[in-house]
């Protein structure tokens, strides 16, 4: 009973220091002298303005018979536009139009730039999330190799991706080996981050396989297992359940990290924000915005590895 009361007190003393945050919060938002407009934000989220269609080229407006379908015909001789998918119609039947004119509107739910630009940060986190954890497994396997040049090799990749600062390593990835070898943004933002992320996740995974007791390895040699298998089937899954907490939040940072890919003029969350902000002189709400969304987003991989932990725990 006074274990139960003692939770119920420590989690109102935490529910007392949240409100207390978000009470200041809201105080100091008050303080300043700024007119808080939400509502700018949102159609640059989720867009439910109706979609214009536009004449493309000079003609006239035919309704049907059936008082619905409207049929564009050139004066030019062009093949005659025939339409039926519109919420409202701006023109009536015999109206001359030229181009551009707006011959109808379309009722449309459309995913706008912040939105797109949270797809591209998850594109890119999770193909960089994957590429870096088989190179980071690679390194650190030859980072305790019994072959010396192999071993001082990983050691050195390691120390000057770590002794070097990512954005560095995204302008001389894209400018340099990018010419080279003529990648596209995409491909080389995700370079850059694999091989940053990777010498941090072959570090992990190397301290989680020295953890590892060498009895282990010892005992499966002593069963006629390979090295080989002994490293796939006895010491890694030990190790990567030892290395996961760790793992987590190199990715959560990866994540973060992804956001200085927009140097080299790659629409990810951050550089969507910066051009929302332009458009709409609402710089509060859009990056309070842009911070939400990145905690949804890490805050769902601290989730997913949470999950994974309590599996491999029960699966022990």
């Amino acid at each position: 009973m006074q274990t139960a009361t003692h939770r119920w007190l420590w989690n109102g003393v935490f529910t007392a220091i949240v409100l207390m945050l978000a009470g200041g919060i809201y105080w100091s938002s008050k303080s300043i002298d700024y007119n808080w407009h939400w509502e700018r934000v949102l159609p640059y989220i989720v867009d439910t303005s109706p979609q214009s269609i536009r004449a493309p080229f000079d003609g006239r407006a035919e309704l049907g018979d059936d008082g619905h379908t409207l049929t564009l015909i050139s004066d030019y001789g062009d093949a005659p536009l025939i339409l039926n998918q519109y919420t409202s119609l701006q023109v009536a039947d015999g109206d001359l139009l030229f181009e551009g004119d707006e011959i109808a509107r379309l009722d449309s739910l459309r995913i706008g730039p912040i939105t797109e630009g949270m797809l591209m940060t998850l594109k890119l986190s999770v193909v960089s999330l994957v590429c870096s954890v088989l190179l980071g497994l690679a390194i650190g396997l030859g980072r305790i190799s019994a072959n010396p040049a192999l071993r001082k090799l990983c050691i050195l990749y390691i120390e000057i991706i770590r002794g070097t600062p990512l954005l560095v390593q995204i302008f001389i990835i894209y400018f340099f080996v990018g010419t080279v070898l003529s990648l596209d943004r995409f491909t080389a933002g995700v370079t850059a981050l694999t091989l940053f992320s990777a010498a941090y996740v072959a570090e992990i995974i190397r301290a989680g396989i020295q953890s590892v007791p060498p009895g282990q390895m010892e005992a499966a040699r002593s069963l006629g297992m390979s090295y080989v298998r002994a490293m796939v089937e006895v010491i890694l899954p030990q190790a990567l359940k030892r290395s996961l907490p760790a793992l987590a939040g190199q990715f959560i940072n990866l994540i973060k990290d992804s956001s200085l890919v927009s140097v080299i003029s790659l629409t990810d969350l951050s550089k969507a924000g910066r051009e929302v902000v332009s458009s709409t002189f609402a710089p509060f709400e859009v990056w309070f915005t842009i911070a939400l969304l990145y905690l949804v987003m890490t805050a769902s991989l601290s989730w997913l590895v949470q999950r994974l932990e309590q599996r491999m725990a029960a699966a022990h």
